[in-house]
């Protein structure tokens, strides 16, 4: 990979447990530690910037690294495969001494997805924000092409798309900061766009994802926008101290003129966890809230911390109260996918390394007003922590975490397996893997068909 050590030591994205994996490996029968649930019938995948070729070491950033899928097949309380592939854009092809794919392209971007990884409509997408096409996969994790929802996607995607789970349909808000609009987008169970809003915005803010209700599209138009870095002409995001911040309410059915906005405090948000409207129509939002980020003024990693917090929207009184829930630094919130745009009592987070702790899985009864961590061994680390839940008739906290982690006695990852109804209790599985699993981003469950 033509790599220069001594950059490696002073990028820390190229170092340690951010390092990337040189090879792609296969592997069956995984050994397990305790007991797999025999009702996890399906896959665990999970997407992360996993650099084939660095050439400038020095200036290196985690967030363009090139896209790889670790995944692990769970079945019958077996652990029947792991896999880790490339997404293959043209140039990871290419240096991999491939054919290339081709396919449709937005405005001529290529870049292999490295954010998240979902399924839906029968398609399995790694996805990537800021004007790419996402790629579409096979069951193996073989990559087959840009995927432009057969040929009815208006433009670039969303990491972050949120599947409504009252009628399977797809809801984004994808931007590209060569637009003065960021997108609405709504998929229907085909796999077509049935449904896209056009909403102007000025200064080409960063939009990494949104909130969805059963009446409301929530925009988070914060103080990051995207600014040309006179070093090497590139578009990257900045923070700008003096920009409004504020959140848009879009009605599902409306028309971009039909979008409200409410000014807040200057912040940024990443990852919300959830929003859901209220019985007396207010809007409730638990969110991972950053005081600012890409403040070149501050150094990365470890400076920004974001904390968990509940926003109040008033569509009436045209006002957003915010409330801090908890000091821990946290990221990745998730909640019941069954959950999603209406009212949960169940969040799960990743608690962040600080202050000479490690990193650890901490679920929130959000109703009480507690909470339970899971920490992993010093030494080691844990990613996203992604609930699945027993059957789909389970109650909301039925059924299990499942997150990537790394086993410093090892020296390799592991799958593990909580039972979020006993959270604390530690895994009830261990899925050990060949390998590490770099530290990456976002993944998802897919179960198999019934």
């Amino acid at each position: 990979m033509n790599r220069n050590p001594d950059a490696e030591v002073r990028n820390p994205y190229l170092g340690g447990l951010y390092a990337p994996v040189t090879d792609e490996t296969t592997a069956y029968d995984l050994p397990v530690t305790g007991r797999l649930p025999e009702s996890l019938r399906g896959r665990y995948l999970r997407n992360g910037p996993n650099p084939v070729h660095v050439d400038d070491p020095a200036g290196y950033h985690w967030f363009g690294g090139d896209g790889m899928i670790h995944g692990v097949r769970l079945r019958d309380g077996r652990a029947e495969w792991y896999r880790n592939r490339w997404v293959r854009s043209d140039a990871v092809a290419g240096r991999l001494g491939e054919k290339l794919l081709h396919g449709p392209r937005h405005r001529g971007l290529d870049f292999a997805p490295n954010t998240h990884v979902q399924s839906f409509a029968g398609h399995c997408l790694a996805l990537v924000e800021g004007g790419a096409l996402p790629y579409e996969l096979d069951p193996e994790l073989h990559t087959i092409g840009p995927f432009d929802f057969h040929g009815t996607l208006p433009g670039g995607f969303s990491a972050h798309p949120v599947t409504d789970p009252r009628d399977g349909e797809l809801h984004a808000v994808a931007y590209c900061p060569a637009w003065p609009y960021v997108q609405y987008v709504v998929a229907g169970r085909n796999g077509c766009v049935r449904r896209h809003v056009e909403i102007p915005v000025e200064g080409s803010p960063m939009m990494h994802a949104f909130s969805l209700t059963e009446r409301y599209v929530l925009l988070y138009d914060l103080p990051v926008v995207f600014g040309r870095d006179p070093r090497d002409g590139g578009a990257h995001p900045r923070w700008v101290p003096d920009r409004p911040a504020r959140l848009g309410l879009l009605p599902r059915d409306g028309g971009a003129a039909e979008t409200r906005w409410l000014e807040t405090e200057p912040c940024f948000v990443f990852h919300p966890m959830n929003a859901y409207q209220r019985d007396d129509g207010r809007i409730t939002v638990h969110l991972a809230v950053y005081d600012r980020y890409f403040d070149r003024r501050r150094p990365l990693p470890g400076d920004h911390l974001a904390r968990l917090e509940r926003w109040t929207v008033d569509p009436v009184a045209g006002t957003v109260r915010r409330l801090p829930l908890d000091d821990r630094p946290v990221e990745y919130p998730r909640v019941d996918p069954r959950r999603l745009t209406v009212r949960h009592r169940f969040g799960y987070v990743m608690r962040e390394r600080v202050a000479g702790r490690d990193t650890a899985l901490i679920k929130y009864d959000l109703e009480r007003g507690t909470s339970e961590e899971f920490e992993v061994p010093a030494g080691g680390d844990v990613g996203e922590g992604v609930f699945v839940p027993a059957a789909p008739g389970a109650a909301e906290d039925e059924g299990w975490v499942l997150a990537y982690a790394y086993d410093p006695e090892r020296g390799a990852g592991e799958l593990v397996v909580l039972a979020a109804q006993d959270f604390a209790a530690g895994p009830v599985a261990r899925v050990h893997l060949p390998g590490r699993v770099p530290l990456g981003f976002h993944g998802s469950w897919i179960p198999d068909c019934p």
